[in-house]
């Protein structure tokens, strides 16, 4: 019986070893994956300097990468080291944040092959080049001096002829569409060597030598940018490329750019499903405000022309062009306060958040949006850019604001700032894993912020049925976008069944409709990525909710979900179910 007992605790004994052995093993694992991941961030932002800046990593601002056949190499090279580097780290034996790293730089590195090797977007897009944007950014910025800013400036001033000059080699059958926005972006942005520069000269302690150097440099670079407009302007193109991408790369794009549970085919079905929920429970709340917008009128017997009826009246009512922006400004401290007295989630008080006018070197895509600092730049502003109604006719700028009527602009408030956009961007810089903030996942990130709006509404915000309505009709634009950009670029919608999607199913103004169509004619993809991520994020809280029954609590989701950074939702959804 002696030796029972001694063989058991023997058996025990080896068990424990094991145990701990093999987490010996793991945590060996995990620092060294910790210690890769360090490399590689340095050696992407060597390979990427633009994207290091942008991440707030100033130490390469000065290097401007030439867009020729030695770069393409060389991302190419560096992808296929590092997918070959990271078969040495077993997933399993990797902790629940280093997993999720893991597949996300894996998806990056592949995504840089398919890029280069298959879409090949710099052949046909040449509104890919475009160096307005960095230099507007050191000019803007404050994270040095303005002096060490300008003398960053001024070095990278050497490579810009050079940069449009490989540039015009990589061009090969651009579509009318991008090469467009290609001219109107370069010379609107090319303000940052002009009036922009000029400023900064004048405010700065730099020696007079200093200042004609960078003068000049700047002419010559806004000669190089003139020139490829002009050569653009000129470029003969008799059988353009098509904008519309086809379903074999629209389906890789979408994969690697959505990291979705659901692919492309499956996200449209839902959608397509959604848009008649949405239908038909707005249907229930125009028909009930018939009567208060519309009087004693005949109802039509057409659903939609029903809800666009009482929609276009609650419409009427909205601020003007030379109030809109301060009218966004007014609303930013009224969210923060419902929010905080609500105890939806924390919104950090020392972040700032500045309302300005929209850079001209961002112009031509959206009217609304979000420049948030990177993770090396924590503490810097975060911009949300309102576009500009500057030489407008009336008649578009007063579609413009039907669009964005008194209901709407507190939802796009909502979705760009706060508890959207601007709220979730600071949670992803505090995440320990600089991989999450750095390599975001965008549909996550629009997810959010779309989630955001429903989520609000739902605690009370605002109610009423008006602002239920126009809620519907909002949330039945990140549908249609996706219904759009799917049926655009893999099922060749014509442009007059586009608009008339958006403007008869999703009641868009004209002037939206048409905003929405140039949108999709230059980008594919990204369009999918807010209806794609608010379907994960809410369809996880109500798996939660279900599994947690009065243990769940709103804003532990919020803060526990956003604390995982910027990760696909698919991740997060199994690190957070995996915890129950």
């Amino acid at each position: 019986m002696k030796k029972l007992i001694v063989s058991f605790l023997s058996i025990a004994l080896l068990i424990s070893c094991n145990k701990n052995s093999k987490s010996g093993e793991d945590q060996n694992l995990n620092k060294k994956f910790d210690q890769y991941k360090d490399r590689f961030v340095i050696a992407l932002w060597n390979v990427y300097p633009g994207w290091a800046s942008g991440a707030g990593y100033h130490k390469l601002d000065s290097v401007l990468i030439i867009p020729n056949q030695k770069q393409n190499s060389r991302e190419i090279a560096f992808a296929k080291a590092n997918l070959d580097s990271l078969q040495q780290f077993d997933i399993e034996k990797l902790s629940d944040n280093n997993k999720t790293d893991l597949k996300m730089i894996k998806n990056q590195l592949e995504s840089a092959i398919f890029y280069n090797n298959e879409l090949k977007s710099g052949e046909w897009d040449p509104s890919e080049y475009n160096v307005c944007g960095a230099f507007a950014e050191i000019l803007n910025g404050s994270y040095d001096s303005l002096e060490v800013r300008l003398h960053t400036f001024n070095t990278k001033m050497n490579n810009i002829p050079a940069y449009y000059e490989a540039a015009k080699k990589n061009i090969k059958n651009p579509t009318v569409e991008h090469t467009e926005l290609a001219i109107a972006q370069n010379l609107g942005g090319s303000s940052a060597f002009k009036e922009d520069l000029k400023s900064a000269l004048e405010k700065s302690k730099l020696t007079e030598d200093e200042k004609k150097e960078m003068t000049a440099k700047a002419a010559v670079s806004l000669k190089a940018i003139t020139d490829y407009t002009d050569w653009l302007k000129k470029l003969p193109n008799n059988t353009p490329r098509s904008f519309r991408l086809g379903n074999a790369l629209y389906a890789k794009k979408f994969a690697f750019d959505i990291e979705s549970g659901y692919n492309a085919d499956e996200i449209y079905k839902i959608a397509i499903d959604h848009k008649k929920d949405l239908h038909d429970k707005m249907f229930v709340l125009a028909d009930k405000l018939w009567a208060k917008y519309k009087g004693n009128a005949v109802k039509p017997t057409d659903k939609l022309e029903l809800i666009k009826q009482v929609i276009d009246q609650i419409s009427l009512k909205h601020t003007t062009p030379e109030k809109f922006q301060s009218e966004i400004e007014k609303q930013i401290p009224e969210l923060t306060a419902y929010v905080k007295a609500k105890d939806l989630l924390y919104i950090d008080p020392s972040k700032p958040l500045v309302v300005r006018k929209e850079p001209a070197y961002m112009a031509g895509v959206a009217g609304a949006s979000i420049s948030a600092p990177g993770p090396y730049d924590k503490n810097a502003n975060t911009y949300y850019n309102v576009g500009s109604m500057s030489g407008w006719t009336k008649e578009n700028a007063e579609s413009y604001l039907r669009e964005y009527n008194d209901y709407i602009l507190q939802i796009l408030n909502i979705h760009e700032a706060i508890p959207g956009h601007y709220t979730q961007l600071v949670y992803s810089n505090q995440s320990p894993s600089i991989i999450k903030s750095i390599l975001g996942n965008g549909a996550m990130i629009e997810g959010w912020a779309v989630y955001a709006e429903k989520m609000m509404l739902e605690s009370g915000y605002k109610n009423s049925d008006e602002m239920w309505l126009m809620y519907y009709k909002w949330n039945l634009r990140t549908t249609c976008n996706t219904i759009l950009d799917i049926s655009v670029h893999t099922k060749n919608m014509s442009k007059d069944d586009a608009i008339k999607l958006l403007t008869r199913e999703a009641f868009q103004q004209q002037a939206e409709a048409d905003g929405k169509w140039k949108r999709v004619t230059l980008s594919q993809v990204q369009l999918c990525s807010y209806f794609t991520g608010y379907t994960e994020i809410y369809n996880l809280r109500e798996e939660l909710k279900k599994k947690q029954g009065d243990k769940f609590n709103l804003k532990k989701f919020h803060e526990k979900f956003l604390s995982f950074g910027s990760a696909p939702v698919k991740y997060i959804k199994e690190l957070m179910l995996s915890e129950e």
